[in-house]
């Protein structure tokens, strides 16, 4: 799997308010936002998430017209980044991407990834964190992610 990820979002709120933002750099090398997913985090970024903006305009702007900016725009920038993953949550936006032939994952499928990696004991507390959220999980997603973690 690419080491290079395109936040939307939602993924950087979410890991924000459990305060596991740095599971990002743990486990991808590379982690790009572009200045609209910047502008609606709100909050300084770590110096570790680069900004990059979209070259070609044209992509984001035909994508705004069915999808939020931010997501837009970090598919845009999807296209543009040969070998990345794009985590979006939004199953529009997801199905969006994935129809333009990009890789995609969401913060569920990171924390997979970090407990498969080591850098997490037990995802059980960190669902159960994301439960208090506004995030929603459905009990199937739930017990899916728990059986592919063992826990």
């Amino acid at each position: 799997m690419p080491e290079l990820i395109i936040c939307d979002t939602s993924c950087l709120i979410l890991y924000d308010k459990i305060n596991q933002l740095d599971l990002l750099r743990l486990c991808y090398s590379s982690i790009y936002v572009t200045p609209e997913v910047a502008s609606e985090y709100g909050k300084q970024l770590p110096d570790w998430i680069l900004i990059r903006k979209v070259a070609n305009q044209s992509y984001q702007t035909i994508l705004e017209q069915i999808l939020g900016v931010g997501e837009s725009s970090a598919i845009a920038l999807g296209l543009e980044v040969p070998e990345s993953v794009v985590v979006i949550d939004d199953l529009k936006a997801r199905k969006v991407a994935k129809s333009l032939n990009l890789q995609t994952t969401g913060s569920l499928g990171i924390l997979v990834k970090a407990k498969h990696k080591g850098h997490v004991d037990r995802l059980t507390p960190l669902l159960e964190q994301l439960q208090q959220t506004d995030f929603r999980i459905s009990e199937k997603i739930l017990a899916k992610i728990l059986s592919l973690v063992g826990e």
